[in-house]
């Protein structure tokens, strides 16, 4: 994994590596330096190598990789997303590329199989020229562990006050500057935004501009996610561009009302009015429309997250995840 930081595919990678080191499976860690994402990983008992995984004339990485290839003899690689794929040297193991995105299937092709987390990324890849029994679709998870709420004192926030959370990177295709808008439309709610991104400074110039000051606090990332759902009263992805979106899941896991933005992901995953609300991208009167309903509706805000966490017991658990990526390797190395 090469990844950033922090982002959706990374935070995932760890907890599936994690839980597939609870089964007893076998795995050689190769991530992008990052100490903290090390220590997680060290802490699960995996063994981690930290490499460069930098631009086009890093031949290090490549030899370090090929080194370990041909010294642990795997009998399957790996790579999550494009920038470690591409590090990714050619070995005598089965191949699996990872995607989470609409990413030119260019980029995996010299992978065995391609792994997607919705099914719409599988028909992009065998559009692409994947063929059929290369794709294949297994979703991401979300742990349901119980979550003392985060003090809203503690983040000068008012009990009793109805609270929105919404969860990602402060970047434009989140649709953030939209839930500013939207909230500006709703009295008396108050936000919770956690993630770090380059819109940093542009999404509180907005806030301030929108008279928000008072209601809306900026948490940076967070690696309490749960604490934090179990404190909110919603939760909204407003996301413009969304090919899954693993924050509708953790809110269904979490029991907790779910508003987003018909992007791909929710599009194909939500049902409307039965276990979240979706409106359309950039709108802010339907979002804040939205909001209006749930937080002014707790009869409606029950019902939309009782029938997500249905959702989230039959088909996004831990177990059932992990059941699914452990058949799939015995399949494709037998």
């Amino acid at each position: 994994m090469a990844g950033a930081p922090a982002g959706g595919a990374e935070t995932f990678f760890v907890d599936l590596v994690s839980a597939l080191a609870r089964t007893g499976l076998d795995q050689r860690i190769a991530i992008r330096a990052d100490a903290a994402r090390a220590k997680m990983l060290f802490d699960a008992g995996l063994a981690v190598g930290q490499l460069r995984f930098g631009g086009l004339f890093d031949l290090g990485t490549r030899r370090a990789l090929r080194a370990a290839f041909e010294s642990e003899r795997p009998s399957i690689v790996q790579s999550w997303m494009s920038r470690a794929t591409q590090h990714c040297p050619r070995t005598e193991a089965v191949r699996v590329g990872w995607l989470g995105g609409y990413y030119p299937p260019r980029v995996v092709r010299h992978c065995d199989h391609v792994v997607g987390v919705t099914p719409d990324i599988v028909r992009h890849l065998r559009e692409g020229g994947f063929a059929e029994e290369r794709c294949h679709y297994l979703p991401t998870f979300a742990t349901a562990q119980p979550a003392a709420a985060v003090s809203r004192a503690s983040l000068d926030t008012p009990e009793g006050v109805p609270l929105v959370l919404a969860l990602g990177r402060l970047h434009g295709k989140k649709g953030l500057d939209v839930l500013l808008r939207a909230l500006a439309k709703v009295r008396n709610a108050w936000l919770w935004i956690a993630g770090e991104g380059p819109l940093r400074a542009e999404l509180t110039a907005l806030c301030t501009s929108l008279g928000l000051d008072g209601r809306v606090r900026f948490l940076g990332w967070r690696t309490d996610r749960e604490a934090l759902l179990a404190a909110c009263d919603v939760s909204v992805m407003p996301s413009r561009y969304e090919p899954f979106g693993t924050v509708m899941i953790e809110t269904w896991a979490a029991r907790r009302p779910l508003i987003a933005a018909a992007a791909a992901g929710p599009k194909g995953l939500v049902r409307d009015g039965i276990d979240a609300l979706l409106v359309p991208i950039d709108d802010v009167d339907a979002l804040a429309g939205a909001l209006e309903r749930v937080l002014g509706e707790p009869t409606l805000a029950a019902a939309l997250a009782a029938e997500g966490f249905a959702v989230y017991q039959q088909r996004f658990t831990e177990a059932a995840v992990v059941r699914q990526y452990l058949d799939f390797y015995k399949r494709i190395s037998a």
